[in-house]
């Protein structure tokens, strides 16, 4: 590492939607480095990012893998990134390592729903880019159509560099347009085009900087070092995006676009400096891309490894970091200690003996520290703000297939919540189930996939149930008397209490207002105990009971046979005798539910919301798309992810949280009580 400077380094991620060849890209560009002898293929399984079983035998990305390479002098690290919505996280993770990314766009299917998504990460992170036109050796494949929806989808600062030479099976490499070449081997709209091509590459460059805009109204020739000069310019400031086309599968062209990386791309010195708080205070800092100031780095991944364990992928943004030393994790308030530092290539780790600004590297068997911490010395404690990962969208119940596999689960899928911050698991506390949580079914389906594969756990997959509850419309009045005589000494309860509702949210209100020792004060916190206990099961379908006021105001009581157990059953008869008398309902959980999608598909998604028994409460514009508030009940929310992406193309997408308990429609009411009156009969039999 210590060959090259943190200007002699450059970062990047390749993004876009899934399936526009950001593996097959990276693997040609690592095998025309000689970083690799042979050049691997997604069909054949053989790539070096996509190293997992499942994502071999799926032939897509599942999670961001790091690879570097070395070009002209320069090291180059490269994270290939995952295309589908459900893999968003990685993206964004990603997107936080890296200095500048590279936008592919597929030459057939132009531009997809994926790649407007990640066009607006790169746009709130302010990142210079790039992007590639592939697979230009395709059936089908139409340039100068896919440069026209670039520039119409996001502006006219993107600009081709390069045209092809031939197209579909007759492409033969790309012909570049600030050289004022040769384009007589091109096809015919190629060649018509490229003379305005030329003239608008000429007219962005120059608008980007003010002494070749000077030069350009003058009408005097730009020369090609000026263009490349005002190039790097524009790319540095977001002013100008490049345009370039090839074919990674036939690895024609990615020598050029390696060229241009280090041509155009900026090095960690060139980049903005990041902003950290200042430990213990409210202060911001500036934190310089240097290698001379003190060490600080951000942890964007962990990787669990089935050899090494739990691997640490980390950016240094300033400073240097030794093997067998040590840091300071300031979001845990935590030393640590360590060993070998590795620069990752796939699933390769190579030994280093130290990493500084601008590189990209990961440790082993790390004490604490995790995605999202801030290391730094220990003289210099600051935080970099966390990354913001996307809510989860769909969650499911899991069962284990035995005791061995639920001594085993809580364990595996905490390995990978740590690998996946968009995967999350819990029990619920009020249906008991085990739920599972992520951003779609094929995320769903990997995970569960990867529990059996990789820790050998299995488990049967469901819809999780619904937390309902019950409450009371109406009140009532009445009298519990528990009295049993058996041989010896007898027991004896007696309470008379009245129940009211409660505004929603209250939960639950004890008032005692027993005057004259009707009930011994000793007696009266048993009264309220099995009250408590009987508000876990209500009488309608065994689902807790809430937002009721109970009002203990008499009773008697024996002077021998009384205890406080007796006192508690007393409580509990009378609960339930009120419930039933003050007209209990069934409370469903009711959602914040906010989906945004184009314009087009407004009419559809508000129908369907209204079908669900959705409320809308809100629409406003958010950028290109629209955005849509509504209140949903949960139990019609399960299937959204994956029924929205069918309505919308996958251009739609949505964030649910919980807003407030409301009252379920009778009809429905009676379908859930019955439901569970069944189940309770199964269960005895």
């Amino acid at each position: 590492m210590a060959d090259f400077s943190v200007k002699n380094t450059r970062t990047l991620c390749l993004v876009s939607h899934a399936g526009a060849g950001k593996t097959s890209l990276a693997e040609a560009m690592i095998f025309d480095a000689g970083m690799s002898t042979r050049l691997g293929s997604v069909m054949d399984g053989n790539t070096i990012p996509d190293y997992n079983s499942d994502e071999i035998e799926r032939k897509i990305s599942i999670s961001a893998k790091l690879l570097n390479t070395k070009w002209k002098d320069n090291r180059i690290f490269i994270v290939d990134t995952p295309g589908y919505a459900d893999f968003t996280g990685e993206v964004i993770s990603a997107i936080r390592a890296v200095d500048s990314a590279i936008v592919l766009v597929d030459c057939v299917g132009g531009i997809e729903v994926g790649t407007d998504r990640v066009w607006e990460f790169l746009e709130e992170a302010k990142l210079p880019r790039m992007i590639f036109i592939s697979k230009v050796d395709k059936e089908n494949a139409n340039f100068l159509n896919v440069l026209n929806d670039i520039k119409n989808r996001f502006g006219k600062k993107c600009v081709a560099l390069q045209v092809p030479i031939g197209t579909a099976s007759s492409y033969k490499g790309s012909a570049n347009l600030a050289d004022g070449g040769d384009f007589s081997a091109c096809d015919a709209d190629i060649k018509d085009a490229a003379p305005k091509l030329q003239q608008e590459l000429i007219e962005v460059v120059s608008e980007a900087d003010d002494a070749l805009l000077e030069k350009f109204l003058e009408g005097a020739q730009l020369t090609k070092d000026e263009i490349k000069s005002g190039m790097r310019k524009g790319v540095l400031e977001g002013k100008i995006v490049p345009v370039f086309c090839g074919s990674a599968t036939a690895n024609l062209s990615v020598k050029e676009l390696m060229d241009a990386i280090v041509d155009y791309m900026p090095s960690p010195a060139e980049m903005p400096k990041r902003i950290a708080k200042v430990v213990g205070s409210e202060e911001k800092k500036e934190i310089p891309n240097d290698e001379n100031a003190p060490f600080s780095a951000f942890v964007f991944k962990s990787i669990s490894d089935p050899y090494v364990g739990q691997m640490t992928l980390f950016r240094v943004f300033s400073g240097v970091l030794n093997s067998d030393t040590g840091f300071y994790n300031s979001t845990k308030d935590l030393k640590e200690r360590i060993g070998q530092i590795y620069i990752m290539q796939g699933k390769e780790q190579v030994a280093v003996t130290s990493v500084k600004a601008g590189d990209i590297a990961a440790l082993a068997k790390l004490k604490g520290s995790t995605t999202n911490d801030t290391l730094c010395d220990e003289k210099n404690k600051i935080l970099f703000d966390n990354i913001i990962f996307p809510e989860a969208a769909i969650s499911a119940s899991v069962k284990p297939h035995s005791k061995h596999d639920e001594e085993k689960i809580m364990g595996a899928l905490a390995r990978l919540a740590s690998e996946d911050p968009t995967f999350s698991h819990g029990r619920d506390p009020q249906t008991k189930e085990l739920l599972i949580s992520g951003m779609g079914d094929l995320h769903l389906e990997i995970m569960v996939a990867r529990l059996k594969d990789r820790f050998k756990v299995g488990v049967d997959i469901g819809t999780p149930k619904v937390a309902y509850k019950e409450t009371i419309k109406g009140t009532a009045k009445v009298q519990g008397k528990y009295k049993r005589q058996s041989g010896g000494r007898g027991q004896y309860g007696d309470c008379s209490i009245e129940v009211h509702p409660l505004e929603k949210g209250k939960g639950f209100e004890f008032v005692d207002k027993v005057v004259g020792g009707a009930i011994p004060r000793n007696f009266i916190p048993s009264v309220e105990k099995g009250i408590v206990d009987s508000m876990k099961a209500g009488i309608l379908a065994g689902y807790p009971v809430v937002d009721m006021q109970v009002i203990l105001f008499d009773g008697s009581f024996h002077p021998v046979d009384s205890s406080d157990m007796a006192f508690q059953i007393a409580g509990s008869m009378a609960f339930k005798k009120a419930q039933e008398q003050a007209k209990p309902i069934l409370l469903e959980p009711i959602m914040d539910v906010e989906t945004v999608v184009p314009d087009e598909f407004m009419g559809q998604i508000t129908g369907d919301l209204n079908q669900r028994r959705g409320r809308i409460i809100g629409m406003e514009l958010k950028g290109k798309m629209q955005g849509v508030k509504a209140h949903v009940p949960l139990s019609e929310m399960f299937k959204y992810a994956s029924e929205l992406r069918s309505m919308t193309g996958g251009q739609g997408s949505y964030t649910m949280r919980f807003s407030y308990y409301d009252e379920v429609p009778g009809k429905i009411a009676q379908t859930i009580v019955a439901q569970s009156q069944k189940g309770e009969q199964k269960e005895e039999e």
